[in-house]
C-alpha cells in the first residue's frame, strides 16, 4: 500500500484497484495444495471510499450493505465503539470477475485501521471479513500491485501465500470486455460449483505450473507478449475446460466468447476471462494496438450486450490518503 498525506484533516482517502484473475495453477490438489492462482493488478475500475471517525459526517450517503458488513465485521473484532462514516464514492463493477468483494473489504479494513492506529495487516483483514479462502492475488495486488501467484491452500493455510509478485510492462495495454447482460458464479453458487467439480489431471497440471514457471513469468521479464501470451492461452484452457461444466463453457458469456474467438483469428493469444467472469481480457503489446482492435470489436459488436476499457497494469498497491 503506499500512505501518504492529504490536505484534510480527520477524513481519510482509500483507493483500490481492479484485478485480473488469470487462472488456477492447481485444480488437481492431490500434492498436499489446491488452487495457486495467477493475478494482475489494474488502474481502472478502481474503488474509492472517504471515511471519517463520527456519525453521519456525509450528507446524503447511502452505504451498500455489503459495505456495512465489513465494516461491522472490522469493528466487533477490534471492539470499537466509537461511530465511523463511510462515502462510497466509486466502485468495482460487482460479480465481473475483477474482484469487488476483496478490494472493498480490504479498503474499509485499511481505512478503519488507519482511522484508529490498529496496524492490522491486510491478512488479519482478509480473514475477519473472509475474503482470501481460495485465492490470495486481490490481497497481493492491494499490497503491492504488479503480476502475482499466490501458493494456494494447504492443510493449515489461512490466506494464500503470495510467492511471487513483479512489476508487469507499462507499456502493455489489457482490454476489458463486460457483457452487461451477464453476472459470474459468487456466493453459495460457486461454493456448489467447486463442489459439483472432479479433480484436474495432474499431468495436465505439471504442464500448466510449467508454461507458468519457465515461459509465462521470465517473458514478462523480457517483454515477450507473444511466449507470455502462449502461457496465459495454456492456463485459460485449463482452468476454462476445468469449469465450463458450471458455467456452460469455456466462458461464462457468450457474447464475451464470440469477442475471444475473434481475437484468436486475428492472431491474439493473450486473452481469457477473469475469475468466473464475465469480464474478458486481451492483452496488446502498446495502446495504438489496443485502440486498433478496440475499434474493430466495437463496429462488430455494436449491436450486442458489450461494452470494452482500454487499461494498463498498476505496479503499485492501493492508497491510503490521511
Amino acid at each position: 500500500m503506499v500512505i501518504t498525506q492529504s490536505q484534510q484533516a480527520g477524513n481519510i482517502y482509500v483507493n483500490a484497484f481492479a484485478r485480473l484473475h488469470m487462472g488456477f495453477m492447481d485444480l488437481n490438489a492431490t500434492q498436499g495444495r489446491r488452487f495457486g492462482s495467477l493475478g494482475l493488478g489494474l488502474d481502472t475500475p478502481d474503488t474509492l471510499l472517504e471515511m471519517a471517525i463520527g456519525h453521519n459526517v456525509f450528507d446524503d450517503c447511502l452505504v451498500p450493505d455489503y459495505v456495512t458488513n465489513y465494516q461491522k465485521l472490522i469493528m466487533q473484532y477490534y471492539k470499537i465503539n466509537q461511530k465511523v462514516s463511510i462515502k462510497v464514492h466509486r466502485e468495482i463493477p460487482r460479480h465481473f470477475g475483477l474482484g469487488s468483494g476483496t478490494q472493498m473489504a480490504l479498503a474499509v479494513g485499511a481505512g478503519i485501521s488507519k482511522l484508529f492506529n490498529l496496524n492490522a495487516s491486510l491478512s488479519d483483514i482478509a480473514t475477519i471479513t473472509k475474503r482470501g479462502l481460495r485465492s490470495g492475488i486481490g490481497i497481493g495486488t492491494f499490497s503491492d500491485g504488479g503480476l502475482v501467484i499466490d501458493g494456494g491452500r494447504g492443510k493449515e493455510t489461512v490466506i494464500p501465500p503470495i510467492i511471487m509478485q513483479q512489476p508487469f510492462p507499462s507499456e502493455w495495454r489489457v482490454l476489458l470486455m463486460f457483457d452487461h447482460a451477464h453476472i459470474g458464479l459468487h456466493g453459495d453458487d460457486e461454493k456448489k460449483a467447486f463442489a459439483k467439480l472432479q479433480a484436474a489431471d495432474l499431468e495436465e497440471t505439471y504442464q500448466v505450473n510449467y508454461q507458468i514457471l519457465m515461459r509465462a513469468l521470465p517473458a514478462v521479464k523480457e517483454h515477450d507478449l507473444n511466449v507470455f501470451g502462449e502461457a496465459i492461452s495454456c492456463l485459460q484452457a485449463y482452468t476454462g475446460d476445468y469449469f465450463a461444466p458450471v458455467q456452460g463453457g469455456r466462458y461464462a458469456s457468450q457474447a464475451v466468447s464470440e469477442a475471444l474467438a475473434f481475437l484468436s483469428e486475428q492472431g491474439i493469444f493473450c486473452l481469457g476471462q477473469s475469475s468466473w467472469g464475465p469480464t474478458g481480457f486481451a492483452i496488446f503489446e502498446s495502446e495504438p494496438i489496443a485502440k486498433q482492435y478496440l475499434v474493430q470489436l466495437q463496429s462488430i459488436f455494436s449491436q450486442s450486450s458489450l461494452s470494452w476499457l482500454i487499461c494498463r497494469a498498476r505496479n503499485i498497491g492501493a492508497t491510503i490518503n490521511s
